[in-house]
């Protein structure tokens, strides 16, 4: 029994000596990257401050987003028609993203049940593909992308979504229009995309709302992530995203917890400010994090900065990764130190 136990502590030292070794994930010189961007709606105002300081980096601009209304037909809100104008006269490649929302009296963000509808049969398919090279045609864009997301666990519906993809790459490439396919990091990226697309998959939410406190994302994430995403077909983007999350009162392993909610990297740096808090940075995903107390609760924040930025882009750009999307434009302090190279 004591020889399995002096073992067990062997063991446990070697992987403590092992994680003390390891260096802090941090940025460095690397290949160059192609970098571009969303341009959210609710946020236009910002999104343009954000979209002057990084101008020169970024290759191209996605504007978020058309959704649907409460009859199953796409939707322009009016935000997203100003950032159409607004882009019109940019120089810039431009991209229209379509989600599965809904947005009417009723807002519904990743509607499963709506992708259900519109793509049950291959009219349905056929519909929705040439709707959206439609409306892309229309506002002048030069590409297309595809966010449907929250529906990955569901096998029939995952089928139709392969056959939609398939359809809307023809379409799109009849029509002259380039194609984004955002992905979320839990899909299945071995079953069967078309090869006439690019593929952006989300880098991030291993930390968010849905769980307690954290980054989103680290280099075992990414890492990970890397590999799988080798099956994908087309070209390949890693898509990261800027901001944070405050968490408040959240304890016994998540029994006990109140509000959490993002934060832009702004509000998340006058928040420790205005605590007195100075926040550090963690070793495994260079994310900056604090804790403060106020009003009888406890907070929790973490959030990416351009450091953090460009320390996952270089894990990103040293396996390989040539093209970066960064989740978005709008609230950031330190976009402009993101760095191509």
């Amino acid at each position: 029994m004591r020889w399995w136990m002096l073992g067990l502590f062997l063991a446990a030292g070697l992987s403590l000596g092992g994680c003390a070794q390891a260096e802090p994930l941090q940025s460095a010189p690397h290949a160059p990257v192609e970098l571009s961007s969303w341009h959210v709606r609710w946020d236009a105002a910002a999104g343009d401050a954000d979209y002057r300081a990084m101008r020169g980096k970024l290759s191209k601009v996605v504007i978020f987003a058309a959704c649907y209304d409460e009859k199953d037909e796409l939707y322009v809100p009016q935000e997203v028609q100003a950032l159409v104008n607004a882009y019109s006269i940019r120089k810039v490649e431009r991209y229209l993203s379509f989600t599965n929302d809904i947005l009417g009296k009723k807002h519904v963000e990743k509607d499963r049940e709506l992708l259900r509808r519109l793509l049950a049969t291959d009219e349905g398919i056929e519909k929705e593909a040439q709707a959206m090279a439609e409306m892309a045609e229309k506002f002048g864009m030069e590409g297309v992308e595809l966010d449907y997301e929250n529906f990955r666990k569901d096998e029939e519906l995952t089928a139709r979504y392969l056959a939609f993809t398939k359809r809307l790459a023809a379409v799109t490439k009849e029509r002259g229009l380039k194609l984004r396919i955002v992905l979320e990091p839990g899909m299945a990226f071995d079953a069967g995309f078309p090869e006439d697309a690019e593929y952006v998959v989300m880098f991030y939410n291993l930390h968010g709302k849905h769980s307690g406190p954290g980054p989103k994302a680290d280099r075992d994430f990414i890492e990970k992530t890397l590999k799988k995403m080798e099956a994908l077909p087309g070209r390949k983007a890693a898509a990261f995203a800027t901001g944070g999350c405050l968490w408040q009162d959240y304890g016994f392993f998540g029994l006990k917890k109140g509000e959490a909610r993002f934060l832009t990297e702004k509000e998340a740096a006058a928040l420790a400010k205005k605590h007195g808090r100075t926040p550090e940075r963690d070793a495994e995903s260079a994310a900056l994090h604090f804790t403060f107390s106020a009003d009888g609760h406890d907070g929790e924040v973490w959030y990416a900065d351009a450091e953090t930025l460009n320390a996952w882009i270089t894990l990103a750009a040293e396996n390989g990764v040539e093209v970066v999307s960064l989740w978005r434009l709008g609230g950031s302090e330190t976009l402009a130190d993101v760095r191509c190279e």
